[in-house]
């Protein structure tokens, strides 16, 4: 009880920060879009012969909508598992690199909520945090103030995503295919996409993945989308590389 007691109080001491409430105003203007594309992930999993249930369950516990749309349609035409977990794992390789970033940032709080805070964590709360953050937190307020901003963006994100994606699932079997939902989805990601392309290596690394994907678009069984991804992150890493010892020798 007594742990349960301060589970909840150290959460309320984050959730009645004002950095809840920025971090929630500041997803808001950005969550439309991955609504957007929520609703339709959900749409696509039930059309891709997932019953209702099953869905549900993959939205919920899995909670990554591009390896969950790169895994669909390797799940419809009965692809090995292998190969399905491969690809979801590569989708997913940026989170590494996510994880690796954060880790000073979480490292002192208890297993439970790094637990927590590494489930919620996507690509826009990853973004919009180190945006605002660029060091760990130096004292206990500064870790409340950042811990409070992550929590409500993400959290705010998180229901978003879900309400979307719990909607497009009931109404999967009564959205009419010609409406063309599955092209505004990729136009809503697009426009998402196209407004985190705020330097030269994130531009770079996107024309490079879009390159990639449509050079290597004959591949089997959506592998374009690997070689994308592989060749992006190859790229940023062969650049991060690079770029300091540049600067030293410069200096």
């Amino acid at each position: 009880m007594r742990q349960r007691h301060l589970w909840f109080s150290q959460a309320r001491s984050w959730w009645q920060h004002p950095a809840f409430g920025r971090g929630i105003r500041e997803m808001a203007s950005v969550s439309p879009g991955l609504a957007a594309w929520g609703l339709m992930t959900g749409v696509a999993m039930v059309k891709s012969g997932m019953s209702s249930f099953e869905a549900v369950a993959m939205s919920l516990l899995v909670f990554a909508g591009s390896s969950q749309l790169a895994a669909m349609p390797l799940m419809a035409v009965g692809a090995p598992v292998w190969v399905i977990l491969s690809t979801s794992f590569c989708v997913n390789l940026r989170f590494v690199v996510f994880s690796a970033h954060m880790r000073p940032y979480w490292m002192h709080l208890p297993l439970r909520w790094r637990m927590f805070h590494g489930y919620l964590t996507a690509d826009l709360s990853y973004v919009l945090f180190t945006r605002h953050y660029h060091h760990p937190p130096a004292n206990p307020d500064e870790s409340r103030e950042q811990l409070a901003y992550f929590s409500g963006g993400s959290l705010f994100n998180w229901v978003s995503w879900q309400a979307a994606s719990l909607l497009g699932i009931a109404l999967a079997n009564v959205i009419p295919t010609h409406w063309g939902l599955g092209f505004a989805g990729i136009l809503a990601l697009l426009g998402v996409g196209c407004s985190l392309a705020s330097n030269p290596l994130r531009r770079v690394s996107a024309g490079v993945a879009g390159l990639a994907a449509v050079a290597a678009y004959a591949l089997p069984l959506k592998l374009n989308i690997v070689v994308a991804i592989a060749s992006a992150v190859a790229l940023c890493l062969i650049i991060e590389e690079t770029m300091p010892k540049r600067t030293g020798t410069a200096s």
